[in-house]
């Protein structure tokens, strides 16, 4: 590559996109100036902006080799698409279908391009393809055609077949800053101390912040803030993990019920699936965005604790939940600041050990009077 390939500006949206992704930046940006990888691991943190880069980077792979560029990036800019030689995949659940990672994809790209010469597939959350798919998906990765492209996205690289990475170039993308979290909730008109504190306590995922300012959102943090507090102060009578777990479970509701509708949609233009197969992955969609749900909670918990551990030791300005000071300064009260930060690594045991299918409610409850023995009023 030239220093003048080097040296061009990124294409508007891609700029925009990959604004707090300076790795992403450059990667996309030295492949659009020479000759593009067959395949991409777009690989950090939920939120992080991913899909974003994806999207615009999709759409300048496809302008490149289009007769008419401007239309082409235009289409498949959209959300959804209706450029033809942009297919993209998401998990109708818990998991992606191997019918659809061999239909949409796998037997897809071996077809030449419907316009321009360029093809572009993406695979959001590559982390749910499940080993069979990942297998199936590795003579496509080793002997693409030269017109097809994929981007892999995942926040999980541990679930991925070594053999899948290897064939992929990687794009390292990072927590964004709680300031650019701040930025976009406010652009979004999401302004105040709660959206500042929604910015601190999403850990770098915009869309996390996003749900912490809904109504659903807020709830969950209540409820976490409860469970902590109600533990800090030796007042486990009313079960408060109960609510949590209540809480989750009214989440992962909604997001089935969106998952059938969306299914259902899908499957009314192609016919691809069975009213079983609509009613299963909506299922999982439920049970994914429950398990989220209920893990972000417990993580809302060790904040809590982190934050009061930053109070007692005399820190109040580098709390997360910066919008509630008053019950701040009142469960950090006479508290010691080495046990409140044994109760986050309590927590965060917790959270680790939810994966191996253990009872959630006897997890919870477990955790919860562990932690009212290490710091309950007594």
């Amino acid at each position: 590559m030239s220093p003048a390939q080097a040296e061009r500006p990124l294409p508007p949206a891609l700029s925009a996109a990959t604004e707090h992704q300076p790795r992403a930046a450059l990667a996309t940006g030295a492949a659009l100036a020479g000759d593009p990888s067959h395949a991409y691991l777009f690989q950090g943190p939920r939120g992080s902006g991913k899909r974003g880069v994806a999207r615009a980077f999709g759409a300048e792979l496809l302008a490149a080799a289009a007769a008419d560029p401007d239309d082409t990036r235009r289409r498949a800019l959209l959300d959804p698409s209706p450029h033809p030689d942009l297919v993209w995949l998401r998990p109708p659940g818990a998991q992606h279908m191997i019918d659809d990672v061999r239909e949409r994809v796998i037997r897809a790209s071996a077809y030449r391009p419907f316009e321009g010469g360029r093809r572009v597939f993406v695979i959001e959350t590559a982390e749910a393809l499940r080993d069979e798919s990942q297998n199936s998906l590795l003579k496509t990765l080793e002997e693409p055609p030269a017109f097809a492209h994929l981007i892999l996205l995942c926040s999980e690289p541990e679930s991925l077949l070594e053999t899948i990475i290897s064939r992929c170039e990687v794009v390292a993308f990072s927590p964004l800053p709680a300031a650019a979290i701040a930025e976009a909730l406010a652009s979004e008109g999401g302004t105040g101390e709660t959206a500042a504190a929604a910015a601190r306590l999403a850990a770098g995922d915009l869309e996390r912040a996003r749900f912490l300012l809904t109504e659903d959102g807020g709830r969950i943090r209540d409820q976490a803030q409860a469970c902590a507090s109600a533990a800090v102060r030796g007042d486990l009578a009313g079960a408060p993990w109960r609510e949590l777990l209540t809480g989750a479970e009214a989440v992962g509701e909604e997001a089935e019920a969106a998952a059938r509708e969306r299914l259902t949609d899908e499957a009314e233009v192609a016919g691809r699936r069975s009213a079983k197969e609509i009613t299963d992955g909506a299922k999982r969609a439920g049970r994914r965005r429950r398990t989220e749900v209920l893990d972000l909670g417990l993580e809302l918990c060790a904040a809590w604790l982190r934050d009061l551990a930053a109070v007692a030791g005399g820190a109040p300005d580098v709390v997360f939940n910066s919008d509630r000071h008053e019950a701040l300064a009142r469960d950090a009260a006479d508290r010691s600041q080495a046990a409140l930060m044994n109760g986050v690594s309590l927590v965060q045991q917790t959270r680790r050990g939810l994966d191996l299918n253990v009872s959630e409610e006897l997890a919870l409850e477990a955790l919860f009077f562990r932690l009212e023995s290490l710091l309950g009023s007594r």
